[in-house]
């Protein structure tokens, strides 16, 4: 860990009573939405994965790394009650610093979170980049997102024990899918609540730089960095589309430079500056069962609005088929819902 790189905290903002909706990406929210509406589900998901694992992880990681405190990487212990107490979470979650030549992070556990470290980590990065890090793992926390990732994990173990029955093995995949798809967008959300944790974009950056491969970012340029991002999604060839569903199905994270560029995109947008102003929802004013449906037509239009501007060809024949069910649809309802397929019929424009 380098320490020659050190951010002010003075005139750092706090977020008093901040609810996660408030950096939560909007397909990342209706997805949870969508788990939230099933009554008692995460209930029962988080108490079964709690009693089998949550206590053996927490074991393991108590007698094989380090926990972070004022006596063990205290630079550490610092940060870590510094995106805490910035973010407003109850309780501090514990720190642990693991051996792994792997630039990663990861939070296990819902009853009681805790944030694993890991040393390659700690070695390249300096202060003001893990307090980033350190960041997007305490808006999970925030956000609760184990209780969802363990349905993934356990859907996933399940689907290899299915393997030999084709059909239940297709439709399990189509719900992993669906789960990775959710979990790729929570990463994008908490990469919102680094930000606002460290409340500094080139640092956020740097870390993002090192994941993707970067040794000294330095040394990269970012124009050209970010235009790799750029031209990921710009590509006009159908078969690099497939390409692109094909392999980005089985990952559990976004691909590095794109995930940088949609931070930094972010972190130039009004919804950030307002969030630094004090404009924020709070989380005594959250009401997930009566306002979930706003969130499903959130991710919608956020999906839309990334069809609309992409130009990837798949990406388009997608929304431009979209689009013709939605019209052909509406046909339909309006011949048939109406009687004398009169436009009195026709299903509203907010159903399209």
């Amino acid at each position: 860990m380098t320490d020659d790189i050190e951010v002010s905290r003075h005139n750092a903002v706090r977020f008093p009573g901040i609810s996660p909706r408030a950096y939560e990406h909007p397909v990342d929210r209706g997805a949870l939405a969508t788990l939230r509406a099933v009554p008692g589900f995460a209930q029962v998901v988080k108490a079964v994965s709690g009693f089998y694992a949550e206590r053996g992880e927490r074991l393991m990681a108590l007698a094989s790394a380090i926990r972070v405190g004022p006596k063990q990487y205290p630079e550490l212990d610092k940060l870590r009650n510094e995106c805490a107490e910035t973010l407003d979470l109850d309780r501090v979650p514990n720190l642990f610093v693991a051996r792994s030549p792997e630039v990663n992070a990861q939070t296990i556990g819902m009853d009681e979170p805790f944030i694993v470290l890991n040393t390659a980590a700690v070695e390249a990065m300096d202060l003001a980049s893990l307090r980033f890090v350190i960041g997007h793992e305490m808006g999970h926390v925030l956000s609760g997102h184990a209780v969802y990732r363990t349905i993934m994990i356990r859907l996933i173990g399940l689907q290899m024990s299915m393997s030999w029955t084709p059909v239940s093995a297709i439709g399990i995949r189509v719900v992993i899918a669906a789960l990775r798809e959710w979990y790729r967008k929570a990463e994008l959300s908490c990469d919102r609540a680094g930000l606002l944790c460290s409340q500094d974009p080139t640092a956020a950056l740097r870390s993002q730089i090192l994941v993707a491969g970067g040794i000294d970012p330095s040394k990269i340029d970012i124009p050209a960095f970010l235009q790799q991002a750029a031209e990921y999604e710009s590509v006009e060839d159908i078969r690099d589309s497939y390409l692109k569903l094909r392999y980005v199905e089985t990952m559990s994270h976004p691909l590095a430079v794109v995930r940088a560029a949609q931070l930094q995109k972010w972190a130039a947008s009004e919804e950030y500056r307002g969030i630094l102003a004090g404009e924020y929802p709070r989380r005594d004013e959250d009401a997930p069962s009566s306002n979930w449906t706003d969130d499903l037509k959130s991710a919608a239009k956020s999906y839309k609005d990334s069809w609309t501007s992409s130009a990837d060809p798949l990406t388009k024949v997608f929304s431009d088929v979209g689009e013709a069910v939605s019209g052909a649809a509406g046909k339909v309802w309006s011949k048939f819902g109406g009687g004398n397929g009169s436009d009195e019929g026709a299903a509203p424009e907010s159903g399209k």
